[in-house]
């Protein structure tokens, strides 16, 4: 890693398209890695091969996942040549969890405790040895919690103890109209369930299609209200609450 100035960062990224943010990224750190889940990180995925052939992508599996999804990971593999290290959840919480509150609490209780088990803490324990990750974010996604999201910034959620983490955001300007176009344009992979009415897709007891008109976030733990449609992977962006 080079010496990095956050503020600096800040200022000379402000408004640049996400390849220019994208190369920053890549040419500041060395230990950096791409989250994939959906469509705009496999954009940012193709954009960033273009940039560095070794770059370091991972996935969580939180074991609850459609089939389709684990067939569109296995797409993205093949098609980019590229490892994929897929994070799972620590099995005894997870364990304990399920024997205590059974597999749909999320239902009666909310959503945050069992995201917390099998996709907060994996992402958690990958990132506290990493110096920089790269998220598909974006601005239009949630109004209530993505809205001001910057750039690049300093996630203080999931440092390492003792360790500075910086977070980079190439999509946060970009529309979903601007993400498809991009998808239709360089061939890029796309999980299948988008074809059956699917815009933002996480575990499947937990999203269901929207219909047309409809915000891409209403598919998602459509049982809560709105202002709570964060699984805590960003954390940094619910620090306002």
């Amino acid at each position: 890693m080079t010496t990095f100035n956050l503020e600096s960062a800040c200022i000379n990224l402000q408004g640049k398209s996400p390849r220019a943010i994208l190369k920053a990224a890549l040419a500041d750190f060395e230990n950096i890695a791409i989250s994939f889940s959906g469509a705009e990180d496999v954009v940012l995925i193709d954009m960033a091969l273009q940039i560095r052939k070794d770059i370091q992508v991972f996935s969580l599996d939180t074991g609850r996942l459609h089939p389709e999804t684990y067939r569109f990971m296995e797409r993205v593999r093949k098609h980019y040549q590229i490892e994929i290290e897929l994070l799972t959840p620590d099995f005894q919480r997870l364990d304990a969890f399920v024997k205590q509150k059974g597999l749909f609490s999320f239902y009666e209780d909310g959503h945050s405790e069992c995201c917390a088990i099998r996709k907060v803490d994996a992402l958690r324990r990958k990132l506290a040895n990493c110096d920089a990750w790269i998220t598909g974010q974006r601005k239009d996604q949630s109004l209530d919690t993505r809205a001001d999201i910057p750039e690049v910034q300093l996630d203080t959620a999931f440092a390492g103890v003792g360790k500075t983490l910086i977070k980079f955001n190439p999509l946060l300007n970009w529309s979903s109209e601007q993400v498809w176009d991009y998808i239709e344009a360089y061939q890029v992979p796309y999980n299948s369930l988008h074809s059956q009415g699917f815009v933002s897709i996480g575990c499947e007891p937990c999203t269901r299609s929207v219909l047309p008109n409809q915000h891409e976030r209403a598919g998602r733990w459509w049982w809560e209200e709105s202002a709570k449609k964060e699984c805590g992977l960003h954390a940094t962006n619910l620090t306002a609450e």
